[in-house]
């Protein structure tokens, strides 16, 4: 496991980078309480994979995709979902086994459906910094 502590958003590039660079398994795990800088991150993850897209939240459309120099990557936000079978219904699993990266956020609310092999970042709040951990 590595930690880095995010004392300011200005730290997230640096991070980014070094979690892009280890980056082996496609699906990606984002875990940490609402607001705490989960798609933040992932804009920056974007960025370090030479992307020119801004990741916004996908709540409402539950999966946007970006293009990067590694391939496609798609965020997904299961926040709103309300079943497992509404993640099974609109293809996570197509997308979960397809090799393109999925970034995840709430994947609690699908837990039965994920890839055992996958990436875990978890993001806490401790005072303002984000301590920011990659297993």
């Amino acid at each position: 496991m590595q930690t880095f502590i995010a004392k300011t958003e200005n730290d997230l590039p640096q991070i980014a980078q070094a979690i892009v660079a280890e980056l082996n398994k496609p699906v990606v795990l984002f875990r940490g309480e609402m607001g705490v800088g989960k798609t933040t991150l992932i804009t920056a993850m974007l960025r370090a994979m030479h992307s020119q897209d801004e990741a916004s939240s996908p709540t409402y459309a539950l999966v946007h995709e970006y293009q990067t120099s590694r391939g496609a990557v798609y965020h997904f936000d299961f926040y709103r979902i309300n079943s497992e079978e509404e993640a099974y219904d609109m293809g996570w699993e197509e997308y979960a086994y397809s090799g393109d990266f999925c970034f995840v956020e709430w994947p609690e609310k699908i837990e039965n459906l994920l890839p055992e092999n996958h990436h875990t970042i978890n993001i806490e709040n401790h005072d303002g910094e984000r301590h920011i951990s990659f297993t």
